[in-house]
């Protein structure tokens, strides 16, 4: 699909509508790909479900080999400017004691920061530059797409309400209740979940541990948090993001705008006064709290049907663990337009897409369900039988703990030495 001509602009105004890459879905992995796509002169445009852009859900980790690419585009000092540059991986028994710490992002010898931010200053920074580069009217906003057809010419994306759109081929980025997906999946059946329900919130603080952990605390059998600041104000507070997992019989549909209650799961962590960290005062000052369950789907083996594929959530939607949900979505991205751009059949392409990146997203997916990073505390458990321990080398050499973060990285595709390529 490579296109000619004397620079970006001139390939976009010289192409018909009808050649245009629909993109389906304007959150992390759409936006990415739009720009991506933009980069290298293929002309798209972005088709959202939702009415208006506002700024839901919390805090996301951005590791460096999703950084890179996002880097590539030109953003690192917008997310920047948003985000807290973390320092350091720490983990923590539910009684506060340090089980294992390790460098992160350019403090471990990477070329691109980890940033932790909250998802709608990641959202923003994106949509700003489409919005910028793409032109102001790049996305189209109340299109709900219910489905997609084609032939040997084009695509056409059918939208509830709204005038269809038609293009050379389309990418289903809609998100874990993908249209799209359910099309060409019809028998998939209800997402998976895996016992566990998630309670998260953000507060303002003073910062906690460096100002710049991603901290880990606790087992999902007994209760576990997950806390690290994703902004930085002038007045030296953070604000703080924070989740909790805990099993659960039954849980409420996946809708990140559910509101949650203190009651509901406070129990676990009712103690949780450490010389580090006060979570139950965390928790109560917290400035909303959504409640979760703790769902994924299946891998499945197929995302490419001739002129339409499956990217990000609508490909692997994944537990929101270690990171990987919006990183992978944004490695989906670089790969589709760096091989749309490389291939002269588009068809082609989307094959080729499928072929690198279905397998090691599938491991994650599977990954996060029994072995993410907080493993470790998890191996650190069974160990101790839960209680307090003198010394974390008298239970466990450190180098173990470090063998289990690389494995996760490897699998993940940021080790340092894959983030740097």
């Amino acid at each position: 699909m490579r296109l000619t001509g004397t620079g970006a602009g001139d390939n976009i105004r010289g192409m018909s509508r009808e050649s245009e890459i629909l993109v389906i879905g304007a959150g992390i992995g759409g936006l990415t790909l739009a720009l991506a796509l933009h980069a290298r002169g293929l002309p798209c445009r972005l088709f959202e479900a939702a009415p208006e852009f506002q700024p839901l859900g919390v805090g996301i980790n951005m590791l460096p080999h999703a950084i890179r690419e996002l880097s590539a585009l030109g953003l690192q000092s917008g997310l920047g400017a948003y985000g807290v540059e973390a320092r350091e991986f720490a983990y923590f028994n539910r009684h506060g004691q340090a089980v294992f710490a390790e460098p992160c992002g350019r403090f471990a010898g990477y070329e691109h920061p980890h940033f932790s931010i909250h998802r709608a200053d990641l959202h923003k920074v994106l949509l700003d530059a489409v919005r910028e580069r793409l032109g102001p009217d790049a996305v189209r906003l109340g299109h709900c797409c219910v489905g997609v057809e084609q032939d040997a010419e084009g695509v056409t994306a059918r939208f509830d309400g709204v005038e269809p759109a038609a293009g050379s081929i389309a990418i289903a980025a809609d998100g874990f209740h993908s249209a799209v997906r359910r099309q060409f999946h019809p028998s998939e059946g209800a997402p998976h979940f895996g016992g566990i329900n998630m309670w998260r919130g953000v507060t303002r603080r003073k910062p906690f541990l460096t100002g710049a952990s991603v901290t880990r605390v606790g087992t999902v059998a007994r209760g576990k948090m997950v806390i690290y600041p994703i902004r930085q104000f002038a007045d030296g507070t953070q604000l703080i993001n924070w989740n909790t997992e805990q099993p659960r019989a039954d849980h409420k549909p996946n809708d990140w705008a559910t509101p949650g209650r203190i009651e509901d799961f406070i129990e676990p962590f009712a103690d949780w006064r450490f010389d580090w960290l006060d979570v139950p005062a965390l928790i109560a000052d917290a400035e909303f709290i959504l409640e979760y369950p703790m769902v994924d789907r299946q891998p499945i083996g197929r995302w490419t049907f001739g002129r339409v594929t499956l990217l990000g959530d609508a490909a692997h939607p994944m537990y929101p663990r270690g990171g990987n949900g919006g990183a992978q979505a944004i490695l989906d991205a670089e790969a589709l337009a760096r091989l749309l751009d490389g291939f002269d059949d588009p068809k082609a392409a989307l094959q080729a897409y499928e072929d690198e990146r279905l397998a090691p997203t599938s491991e994650i997916v599977l990954t996060n369900r029994d072995q993410p990073p907080d493993y470790i505390i998890e191996t650190v458990e069974a160990l101790t039988g839960g209680e307090r321990f003198e010394r974390i080398d008298d239970v466990i050499d450190p180098a173990e703990l470090a063998a289990i973060s690389d494995r996760y990285k490897d699998i993940a595709g940021y080790s340092v030495g894959t983030a740097k390529r």
